[in-house]
């Protein structure tokens, strides 16, 4: 129950930047000025201290105030900029953080609606989510936050180097000899810290997936009477999270000790050999407090290039992620003359798209999941002219399913040919084809908002004599009516707030609205009770009449007025006919028929 799924050690076979380039392309110019901004701050930063040792040196020593004036406007001008600087770069490094970051999830949400349904089949809901909203605001937060202090601490370091040495080469060689140990020491930490902050994210990932199943599953461990052993389980775990996160405060603590040590190294160093070229006569007093400024202040900027360096490690690995998805093709798409032609779902041309009728036929169908390797249609051939009532039947697994979402185009065929209307349904847009389908599945879904915003999915400009006649066609005007409301009350977050079987006649009442030429109903009164369910097999009778609908059914006296019954069984349709006709068989049908009323 408390495995470890999390994906964070994932080998790295290159950096992914330049697939970032599409996303700060448009903010080029802010990026820019981010990074002059940093520059001038960081200048600022390392001239400072010059002042001050201008101040001893020139002013103090000498006790004069000559040219204090031009000093001080100077000394109030540069700090002015440094706050500017500062203030405008933090500003722009938002901005590119929220630009990006938003850019990144609507370009990933884009991209999920383009993507066939197989990848939902093989990816979980919450790997997706993570992708979209996690990855994304790591690498966002990375590149804005990354670039503006990558800039600042490489020119600060850079920069108060190449003044020391010219200040003074003796002294500036002694503190740059503690260079090479602070970065040992500080690669060492880094290294255990990043090991055990992947391991505390981890264990949280097990921790949450632990709640998720203690409150959703919590009817489950009560009459399984597992309270103890959920509890023991859970206790395990927040313990190991405990350990770890103990051991990570310990490093994280020792190397900020070790930083702090490494800086009263250096301070030590140039009071103790600064004094001695000061007392000397060598070196002036203002140089020696440029020096000690210096040696505290560039111990920040190691520390920061080495964790840079392991976030850049971490970091990559939201890259990769994000780039795999953004570089997964959809399984099922149109080509480039059916886009020009009939647009894609972002851009539909709908003036250049023909009616749907509603003939139907399978030609030498084989089909397989893109994930697995058995046949589960093979050479299948059926045609529906238009108009026909089909019902699907058969034992779990028989490929009821298969059969319906291969005929929305849920699927490609892995060969054979799907014709609506004469024509392979290749030659025109899913969209197309999706606008005029009313799909009703087994498990309803609703969006958060009130009845009629889920009504209007189907047709957004329908007016509420048109939602209230769809309700009524389908005996749902009743949920409306008992709240307080009415079509403006909310239905929760998946329709949480309404029954199942109220969520399943919204989701009848909007295939409705939509008017389409096809139907299909997936087991979709099974969800209802009886009484619901006749007055819903009286309205679709009406509805169905003279449109092209396919009608799976586990509940068999609900087709029993189809025109046509399959009887189907391992891809093959083993018994067609009307009800009456396969009960005279006595065969297959007839089995199911009578085992169903006997279960």
């Amino acid at each position: 129950m408390y495995e470890n799924t999390n994906d964070s050690h994932v080998k790295l076979k290159y950096f992914g930047l330049p697939k970032l380039r599409p996303f700060l392309h448009p903010y080029r110019f802010i990026i820019c000025s981010m990074v002059v901004m940093g520059l001038v701050g960081s200048l600022m930063d390392i001239v400072t201290p010059l002042f001050f040792s201008y101040a001893l040196d020139h002013f103090i020593m000498k006790e004069t105030l000559e040219g204090i004036g031009a000093f001080i406007g100077l000394y109030i001008a540069a700090i002015i900029i440094s706050v500017l600087t500062n203030a405008v770069s933090a500003y722009q490094a938002c901005q590119i953080e929220m630009y990006v970051g938003r850019d990144m999830k609507q370009k990933s949400f884009d991209h999920l609606q383009t993507l066939s349904f197989s990848y939902y089949n093989q990816n979980s809901v919450g790997y997706i989510h993570a992708r979209v909203m996690s990855d994304t605001e790591r690498i966002g937060g990375w590149i804005a936050w990354g670039i503006m202090e990558c800039v600042w601490n490489m020119t600060y370091l850079v920069g108060i180097i190449i003044v020391m040495l010219r200040l003074n080469l003796r002294l500036a060689m002694l503190i740059l000899l503690l260079v090479p140990v602070t970065t040992a020491a500080a690669v060492y930490f880094q290294r255990r810290m990043v090991t055990l902050g992947r391991k505390v994210r981890e264990i949280n990932s097990i921790i949450t997936g632990g709640y998720n199943e203690g409150i959703t599953g919590a009817k489950t461990i009560k009459t399984l009477v597992i309270e103890d052993k959920m509890r023991s389980g859970f206790a395990q775990v927040t313990e190991d999270m405990r350990k770890t996160s103990v051991r990570l405060a310990h490093f994280r603590a020792m190397f900020l000790a070790v930083i702090s040590f490494s800086a009263s190294c250096a301070l030590a160093l140039v009071l103790w050999q600064g004094g001695v070229i000061t007392k000397a006569g060598v070196m002036e007093i203002g140089v020696l407090s440029v020096f000690m400024s210096y040696a505290l202040g560039m111990m920040e900027p190691i520390q920061w290039i080495i964790r840079a360096l392991s976030d850049l490690v971490n970091v990559q690995v939201n890259i990769e992620r994000f780039t795999r998805l953004m570089a997964t093709a959809a399984e099922v798409g149109d080509t480039r003359e059916v886009i020009e032609k009939y647009g894609d779902s972002f851009t539909p041309k709908k003036e250049n798209w023909e009616p749907l009728f509603g003939d139907v036929e399978f030609r030498d169908v084989s089909f397989h999941y893109p994930d697995g390797e058995e046949m589960i249609f093979e050479h299948f051939n059926l045609n529906v002219p238009q108009g026909t009532n089909v019902a699907i039947v058969g034992e779990t697994g028989a490929g009821k399913s298969t059969l319906v979402n291969l005929l929305c185009r849920f699927f490609e065929p892995t060969e054979g040919q799907i014709l609506i209307d004469g024509r392979d349904v290749r030659e025109r847009s899913q969209l197309w084809l999706h606008s005029h389908l009313g799909y009703v599945i087994q498990t309803p879904h609703l969006f958060s908002g009130t009845i009629a915003e889920n009504l209007r999915y189907a047709k957004p400009d329908a007016t509420m004599e048109e939602m209230e006649a769809a309700m009524k066609a389908v005996a749902a005007d009743s949920i409306p009516e008992r709240m307080e409301a009415g079509y403006d009350s909310q239905v929760g977050e998946g329709g949480d707030l309404l029954s199942t079987g109220e969520k399943q006649l919204i989701s009848f009442a909007r295939a409705v609205l939509a008017d389409p030429a096809i139907f299909v109903l997936d087991e979709a009164t099974s969800s209802i009770d009886t009484v619901t369910e006749k007055k819903i097999q009286d309205a679709t009778a009406y509805l169905l009449k003279g449109r092209t609908s396919f009608v799976i059914a586990h509940r068999l006296s609900t087709i029993r007025q189809a025109d046509v019954i399959l009887m189907v069984d391992g891809g093959r349709i083993v018994e067609r006919g009307t009800h009456e006709e396969l009960m005279a068989k006595r065969g297959a049908y007839y089995e199911l028929y009578i085992r169903s009323y006997r279960g």
